[in-house]
């Protein structure tokens, strides 16, 4: 009995397991008295790929009940592969500043028809209205002018967005066992990749398009971990800020393309219509993780460990006009509803030594339905109280495009789920 009391003390109050804190709260520390400097390579590679159907608002048809119905259109799928080259040096005692630079090998996206719909029946090759919502001359639904074709595929790549880091370690429970392990820090991403152009040609395989969005974004976080005898809880909360960079793309800079992708190409940079309003609008995010390391196999004279990590997740993904499931499709930039992000990751880690440790996890994530095209008519500018719609108006956004950004034509992505495999080894000196 004493025997096990002995082992509960110690699963409980974690004395001989008063070891390193978890990875979410993994901080470089120098000058230290037991020890000078810390440095730590990361090298992961990353594969996320993303599922959903997409679908299309449409009015009743004639005779039946009034109200809008669902075309279910298209399968989307998103791949990203990147490695990840990440370095983290201690400035001082617990101070740490970071550089990640992510390879992206590929970005790619295809559309193909669902089992319910085909080139015969689809919304999207019946549409006979032109960007500024005016009728095509001689057209019907039987020969109109598609708005992109199907089966199509987008490939992009390149050097990836640079990200410096700082984080401080307010409380370190390495140092002090009676605490935890509390973190505060900044991710900045500069917007270093070359700019991605939506209306350029990706569909060549052997001419990848690039993925600079620039935008530069600012990550302000938090977390916490408490090492408790063999369970390790730990809590991270984020938050976003996009903030438009040098260069950013503009939906008015294909103004003069052919054919159209513009319902007002005329009020571009007319009124309010500034590079401002009709250019990139990232959207800012919201973060939480709550989970819980679990410590199975430790042995600290040797530094040899397995761990295995559980978590929950929850991003909130706010509205905005950026690159999103159909801007390569429709070759613009477009607006996007606000949706929320839920799911959980399984992870382990392998410690070999004290310089040498391997990870491998699988993320899951369910995104909430959410609408793909979702610009806005305009603006009021003569204070009349309504917007006027008329051909010509300066009242109307030169972005907005009659043909599915009207209530009764949007595309909405539905059943949208995310899932990411990583893998990756570190280095500690």
């Amino acid at each position: 009995m004493h025997r096990l009391r002995a082992v509960l003390a110690a699963l409980t109050l974690g004395a001989p397991f008063a070891a390193s804190a978890a990875d979410i709260t993994r901080i470089a520390s120098s000058f230290e008295d037991d020890d000078p400097f810390d440095l730590f390579i990361d090298v992961g590679f990353e594969r996320t790929q993303t599922r959903a159907k997409i679908i299309r608002e449409q009015l009743a048809p004639v005779g039946s009940e009034p109200g809008r119905g669902d075309a279910a259109e298209l399968w989307y799928k998103g791949v990203d592969a990147r490695l990840n080259l990440r370095m983290a040096v201690g400035l001082y005692r617990d101070l740490e500043l970071s550089f990640l630079l992510p390879l992206v090998f590929q970005q790619n996206e295809r559309w193909d028809f669902t089992s319910q719909s085909s080139q015969s029946n689809s919304t999207i090759y019946s549409n006979c209205i032109n960007p500024d919502g005016s009728p095509i001359a001689g057209c019907s639904g039987n020969d109109g002018v598609p708005l992109f074709g199907v089966p199509q595929e987008s490939f992009r790549g390149g050097l990836g967005n640079l990200h410096f880091g700082l984080a401080y370690a307010f409380f370190n429970q390495d140092k002090d066992v009676t605490k935890p392990t509390w973190i505060v820090g900044i991710d900045y991403e500069a917007p270093t990749a070359k700019q991605r152009d939506p209306s350029v040609d990706t569909t060549n395989s052997d001419d990848r398009g690039n993925i600079g969005d620039r935008v530069h974004k600012y990550q302000l976080y938090t977390s916490f971990s408490r090492r408790i005898g063999v369970a390790e809880p730990y809590f991270k909360a984020s938050y976003t800020i996009p903030v438009r960079g040098p260069v950013f793309y503009s939906n008015c800079d294909q103004r003069n393309a052919d054919p159209a992708t513009l319902g007002a190409p005329g009020n571009c940079g007319t009124g309010p219509w500034d590079r401002k309003e009709t250019g990139i609008k990232a959207p800012k995010m919201v973060g939480m993780i709550a989970g819980v390391e679990l410590v199975p196999f430790d042995r600290p004279q040797k530094h040899q460990k397995f761990t295995l990590d559980l978590r929950a997740i929850g991003n909130y993904v706010g509205a905005g006009r950026y690159h999103n499931e159909l801007s390569a499709a429709l070759r613009k930039l477009l607006t996007s509803e606000e949706y929320f992000q839920v799911g959980g990751m399984l992870g382990v880690t392998a410690s070999a030594s004290e310089s040498f440790k391997i990870r491998a996890g699988g993320t899951f994530l369910y995104n909430t339905d959410h609408t793909l095209t979702n610009e806005e008519l305009g603006k009021d500018l003569d204070g009349d109280g309504e917007i006027n719609a008329g051909l010509g108006s300066p009242e109307l956004n030169p972005t907005f495009d009659w043909r599915y950004d009207l209530v009764s034509r949007r595309f909405r992505a539905i059943g949208s789920t995310t899932f990411r495999f990583d893998l990756s080894a570190s280095f500690n000196f």
